[in-house]
């Protein structure tokens, strides 16, 4: 079966173009900076992203991590999201193996820290509390909604942060989606920050990667953690290739997701049974609830789903995340929309 899968846009799978990159690539040792494919995406990701320096990463996770790290010692603290990737889904740690104290403020419903919520957050100088040392934030914010935070926003938090002497590291695993949504350079929204680390590997629809960006020496010594963590690779242009492809090709599309997410998005309002979230999809994320009157549970709707071919996620009991990417195109939205048609007649 071609399965129509909506679960993420980490599901998506190398283009032709990708695949044949791949093949071709020509690689070297990167532990030793030889590889001629990593080097370009590195320096095709910080012109981009208006940094010095990229370092090619296998995981989001591991960028983050990477960055934590570089910008904290162990003992010191973070100032991140109650929502954020970093704090719910990256094991802990930057706590765990970094010794970096999280401390967690409230997400707003757009995705923003409270600029007053962080400011009280920046520890004094006291032999008794750990040392601030990074304000953390996420671009698009995955668990607020998929929503982009705009550049006034950044600069904002940025000022607030260096005036405090704090580093500002942006976990941008969508960052393309946020400056597709707003319509410009992806660099003005990652122009404030100190480090910004993005995804290949979900919207971009390669298999593999992520880039971490920043100055020259602050990659220095993050490379150096890399390897300590085991992230030094060789012949890795064989994926790197993709990511070149992803950035020349797919980072300029990806408003087609968003405009197919509104698509999905009121063709689901329209057929009733589900409840959009306010101003959902922001990006190329549908977030909806059951309508009280439906009596089985999200579970239960996905297993139909499933049975029509499409692979969905339910992130609580009665709610549902819908992730468009660059497999899904209209006739799949078509097909969601009429299969949640089927499902809703069938459970009134």
């Amino acid at each position: 079966m071609d399965w129509i899968d909506i679960r993420s846009d980490t599901v998506t799978v190398p283009t032709p173009e990708m695949r044949k990159a791949m093949a071709e690539a020509e690689v070297g040792d990167d532990v030793f900076g030889e590889d001629p494919t990593i080097n370009r995406l590195q320096e095709l990701a910080a012109g981009m992203l208006g940094k010095e320096v990229g370092l090619f990463v296998t995981s989001g996770t591991m960028g983050n991590l990477l960055a934590v790290l570089t910008h904290c010692a162990r003992g010191d603290e973070t100032i991140l999201g109650s929502q954020c990737h970093t704090y719910m889904y990256e094991a802990g740690g930057i706590a765990s193996l970094g010794g970096v104290t999280p401390f967690v403020v409230p997400n707003q419903p757009d995705g923003t820290l409270s600029l007053k919520d962080v400011q009280d957050a920046i520890r004094p100088l006291d032999d008794h509390f750990p040392r601030t040392r990074l304000v953390l934030m996420e671009n698009t914010h995955n668990r607020c909604g998929g929503v982009p935070l705009g550049v006034q926003y950044t600069r904002s938090l940025a000022d607030l942060a260096h005036n405090n002497g704090l580093g500002l590291h942006l976990d941008g695993a969508r960052i393309f989606n946020a400056a597709a949504a707003y319509e410009i350079n992806v660099a003005d929204l990652t122009g404030p920050v100190d480090s910004v680390t993005f995804c290949l590997s979900k919207g971009l629809c390669a298999p593999v990667g992520s880039v971490l960006c920043g100055s020259s020496d602050f990659i220095r010594e993050a490379r150096r953690i890399r390897k300590q963590l085991g992230g030094g690779m060789r012949q890795a242009g064989v994926i790197a290739a993709a990511g070149i492809i992803a950035l020349e090709k797919m980072s300029g599309r990806l408003a087609e997701d968003h405009i197919r997410a509104k698509r999905l998005a009121d063709g689901l309002a329209a057929a009733g049974g589900m409840v959009l979230d306010p101003g959902s999809p922001h990006t190329n994320m549908v977030f909806a609830n059951l309508e009280e009157h439906v009596q089985v549970g999200a579970m239960q709707i996905v297993e139909m789903f499933k049975q029509r071919g499409i692979l969905a996620h339910e992130t609580g009991l009665r709610r549902f995340r819908f992730v468009i990417h660059y497999w899904v195109d209209d006739l799949a939205v078509n097909k969601i929309i009429q299969a949640w048609q089927d499902i809703y007649q069938e459970i009134k």
